[in-house]
């Protein structure tokens, strides 16, 4: 499990996959010296209506868990959000830890999209 603080900084509509898997994406700007680092972060399945009362300019505490996966010799990493902090309250999903591994998805479970 990793932390991490920052501001809002665009959040994404959630994505609804052939599969039936959702998503919904987030990107929390990071203060790193001189060059802010923008990261972006997505959250799965019942944890994307953690960022519902969230709006741009937010100032957030995110844990998350490092995803990564082969998809047709290609290699990918997603920062999985499974809980949010704003302003002292906690944002989280019913069980308050990290979320179950998503199903493997494969071209035979997929619409067009890589799993990312």
């Amino acid at each position: 499990m990793f932390e991490i603080s920052g501001t809002i900084k665009k959040i994404f509509d959630e994505q609804t996959f052939g599969s039936g898997f959702n998503k919904r994406e987030f990107v929390l700007t990071v203060p790193d010296g001189r060059f802010p680092q923008d990261i972006k972060f997505e959250t799965v399945k019942d944890k994307t209506n953690l960022l519902d009362p969230l709006k741009v300019g937010d100032e957030i505490k995110v844990s998350f868990d490092i995803r990564g996966r082969e998809w047709k010799e290609n290699y990918y990493v997603n920062l999985n959000a499974w809980k949010i902090e704003s302003g002292g309250a906690s944002a989280s999903g019913p069980d308050d830890g990290p979320p179950l591994r998503e199903p493997e998805m494969d071209a035979g479970n997929m619409d067009e999209e890589p799993p990312f």
